[in-house]
């Protein structure tokens, strides 16, 4: 089925929300206080079917102290229906909505004359000419113009089936669903509701989502769109969603909900802005900002200046995490004035030098990501995460990594989705020359070097180590690599060096990982070196991860049996009296104690049988 969102914009009584009711017979005047006052105070949504086609309607108040919950609704439409009475003409609502319209960047818009029964043909006509002649100053692309009145049943007719020669949602698909709350709900057995507009890519039953702020995850019980159950929501459908292991507390208008680990929040974004006719952007001042359906006080610091500006690169920061993409579009007002339109430009925020980041932020606004990439590398020698190309740069991983490709001296690990500047490599080769030089038996794996690289992949340091092994440097035994110039008997010369370093630890040995470290043995090749030396009884195992040199074990059994001759027992207080070390080594040498026929366990003290 065809989905369209179509909101509508114009003055306050200029029949919007009457003109929905015509088309639907839907009554968006719902509340007590909206029927009283006889205004549209929040959003309302319904819509109108044929066949396979669907449009949803988002009704705006026209109010001027309710444009914000107009913005609410604004960024999801797909076209805008503009209603101006044919009596009043264009008014300043009608261009506060219009202004705000063009600076979220919708082009698509219907030019609806109300109240046309009201005024001659002549009046009508000139209205419609006016309207016109102020659209004209936009970018606006007119679908069709049309007079109606709620009284002329052909007219509202007309209407309808030109509203459905619009085929499709305008919306492109992104990389991944996302969904901007803009109502939530608590029904009685059923849990947590929330309703919006679907953006990004469709969304199915039972799938896992994310909720940014709240930083949870959740399932999908069911998904309602028009008030009817379905397995999918798809681009610009209205969808109400029931949440799975949500409270309703947790999750307020404005939130983002989208899949896991592909949007970051950060209290900083960069973006582009430029100002209506007559009004400028002061620096280091508090604004209400809004994204989305989301609502937020933060304070603009300019770019390139210190007073004001009218248009240039800015600097939102706020109290909260602002989770958005690239080239998301924002309102920024003060009061009840827009003063500016903004565009995201850097949503994920990276320690850089002020002349990188102007450089990085001209490449954004001009959407060159090749030279955007390059500066960005030089902020991450040691890695940039391509998957964060989603957020970034609203690339798909695969496009990224096409992109990443058509690079020059770069590395691309394609399955571990990161690429780094080729110069990099030579951190990684400089690491393990130093190892290899300082300790001539050195002996390890990639895996092991990833250990203490945990920056480099492993097709990274992969590529530095074929780089020493062709210079001649290193040479590869398995999977290990030892150093060339060496001819002797590694096993030989290893097992020595272990067996040595116990002896000198003597009773409070490390743990093993600790001593393959320092020895600079591969972890599997130090485990294979262990149980070899614990084979031939040079070395006691005593716990999982406590292994002690043989000579050392029985001089402490010897110490321990003379403790009981002078004392007639051992316990934990007299052994650590003339043996100061840790419970655990006090605990672990009386447990062994036990396997001696002439010691017997007493509560908690041994004795000679």
């Amino acid at each position: 089925m065809a989905n369209i969102i179509i909101g509508t914009a114009g003055h306050i009584d200029h029949g919007k929300t009457a003109l929905i009711k015509a088309l639907n017979g839907y009554e968006g005047d719902i509340t007590n206080e909206e029927k009283q006052r006889g205004i549209t105070i929040d959003l309302s949504f319904s819509n109108l079917s044929r066949g396979q086609q669907n449009i949803a309607f988002i009704d705006v108040p026209g109010h001027e102290k309710l444009v914000k919950n107009m913005i609410a609704g604004a960024f999801g439409f797909d076209y805008v229906m503009l209603v101006v009475s044919a009596y009043e003409g264009i008014m300043p609502q009608t261009v506060e909505h219009i202004e705000i319209i063009n600076l979220l960047g919708i082009k698509n818009l219907i030019l609806v004359i109300t109240k046309s029964d009201l005024v001659s043909s002549d009046e009508l006509e000139k209205t419609k000419e006016k309207s016109l002649a102020f659209l004209n100053e936009f970018d606006f692309d007119i679908k069709f113009t049309q007079e109606v009145s709620i009284f002329e049943s052909e007219s509202i007719e007309k209407l309808k089936n030109n509203l459905f020669t619009i085929k499709n949602s305008t919306k492109q698909e992104e990389n991944f669903f996302r969904y901007y709350v803009d109502r939530v709900f608590s029904p009685k057995g059923i849990g947590t509701v929330v309703t919006g507009t679907v953006l990004g890519k469709k969304l199915e039953l039972n799938e896992k989502v994310f909720i940014c702020e709240a930083q949870k995850e959740s399932k999908i019980k069911n998904i309602q769109v028009h008030n009817e159950n379905v397995l999918e929501a798809n681009i610009s459908n209205r969808a109400a969603l029931n949440l799975q292991g949500v409270n309703s507390s947790n999750i307020k208008r404005g939130d983002l909900i989208t899949k896991k680990g592909h949007v970051r929040g950060f209290d900083e974004i960069d973006i582009s802005f430029k100002a209506l006719k007559g009004k400028k952007l002061h620096h280091n001042k508090s604004y209400t900002i809004f994204i989305g359906a989301k609502k937020l006080e933060a304070k603009i610091l300019l770019f390139d200046s210190t007073q004001e500006l009218e248009s240039g690169f800015a600097t939102i920061k706020a109290d909260e995490k602002l989770f958005t993409i690239f080239a998301e579009k924002l309102i920024i007002r003060q009061g009840n004035q827009t003063i500016s339109g903004g565009k995201v430009l850097n949503p994920i925020i990276d320690p850089m030098k002020k002349n990188q980041k102007r450089q990085l932020l001209e490449h954004l606004e001009n959407n060159n990501f090749k030279d955007a990439y390059y500066e960005l590398l030089q902020a991450h020698k040691k890695g940039l995460g391509i998957i964060s190309s989603a957020q970034r740069f609203a690339l798909s991983h695969s496009e990224a990594i096409e992109f990443a490709k058509n690079l020059e001296n770069v590395f691309i690990d394609e399955k571990e989705l990161v690429i780094y500047p080729i110069e990099t490599k030579e951190l990684i080769v400089d690491s393990i020359r130093e190892i290899y030089t300082k300790n001539n038996y050195a002996l390890l794996s990639n895996a092991s070097i990833a250990l203490r690289l945990k920056w480099a992949s492993t097709s990274f340091i992969q590529a530095a180590l074929d780089e020493l092994e062709n210079e001649g440097f290193l040479s590869k035994d398995n999977n290990l690599y030892k150093n060339a110039n060496i001819i002797e008997n590694f096993a030989k010369n290893l097992e020595d060096s272990f067996l040595a370093r116990l002896k000198k630890e003597d009773i409070t040995p490390t743990a093993p990982y600790n001593i393959y470290d320092e020895l600079d043995l591969d972890r599997k090749l130090g485990d294979d070196i262990l149980k070899s030396l614990t084979a031939k009884k040079h070395v006691v195992r005593l716990q999982h991860n406590l292994f002690i040199h043989a000579e050392s074990l029985n001089n402490i059994i010897m110490k321990m049996k003379e403790i009981i001759k002078e004392d007639g027992h051992i316990d934990i207080a007299n052994f650590k009296a003339k043996f100061p070390m840790s419970r655990k080594y006090l605990v672990t040498y009386l447990d062994y104690l036990d396997n001696f026929s002439n010691i017997k366990k007493i509560d908690n003290k041994r004795v000679f049988t």
